[in-house]
């Protein structure tokens, strides 16, 4: 018996232990069809989101095309890019309004100022500002402008109450004057000469910076 255990433990010791299989090449190397693979799911989950936009196309009291406001979301906020013409030189106030519609001649039903957060109009009001308040927009003498400016505290993302797409739809509106960014309501800038209610539009792949 103990001869036969022996042999055992000797038959144990000789035999060769299988070799673990090499790496594929493939897969160890920057190419081939498995590292491709690869990087394309790596991609694909990294991907960036479709970006949030919208546009509005303005239009005066009577009826006349003045051009358009793109508006597009962004980590400082939504960038309006603006591609205006035939208005009047000069500076004008340039606001959201808090209701999507434009019926000529005086644009009131666009209502009041963009103001979800009911704090006072303008900038330099201690207890402005309202969300929709901007920057005036200088119109040159040929009375096209070309312009884009960034409004933090409005956003193009669905259910937030800083939102532009509201159940009752926002606008966008140029004043015949200047805003003072401190008078409630307007920062008496005047008659609205033109407006365009802001529409979504389909979402464009990668992020906006």
């Amino acid at each position: 018996m103990l001869a036969g255990a022996a042999a055992f433990a000797n038959e144990a010791t000789q035999r060769p232990i299988a070799p673990k299989p090499a790496i594929d090449n493939e897969s160890a190397t920057s190419t081939g069809p498995a590292r491709d693979k690869i990087a394309q799911n790596t991609k694909a989950r990294s991907g960036a989101a479709a970006t949030a936009t919208a546009n509005a196309e303005l239009k005066t009291a009577d009826g006349k095309d003045v051009g358009t406001v793109t508006l597009t979301q962004t980590r400082a906020g939504v960038r309006l890019a603006l591609a205006l013409k035939g208005l009047p030189p000069g500076e004008h106030a340039f606001h959201v309004h808090a209701v999507g519609k434009c019926e000529p001649p005086a644009f009131t039903s666009a209502g009041p100022h963009f103001n979800p957060e009911k704090k006072k109009h303008g900038k330099l009001n201690a207890e402005g500002h309202h969300a929709g308040d901007m920057d005036n927009i200088r119109v040159p003498a040929n009375g096209n402008l070309t312009l884009t400016v960034v409004d933090k505290d409005i956003t193009l993302e669905k259910g937030k109450p800083n939102s532009v797409f509201q159940e009752s739809g926002t606008a966008v509106v140029i004043h015949a004057g200047k805003d003072d960014y401190m008078t409630d309501p307007a920062g008496n800038a005047g008659d609205r000469i033109a407006c365009g209610v802001i529409t979504e539009r389909a979402a464009k792949t990668g992020a906006a910076r």
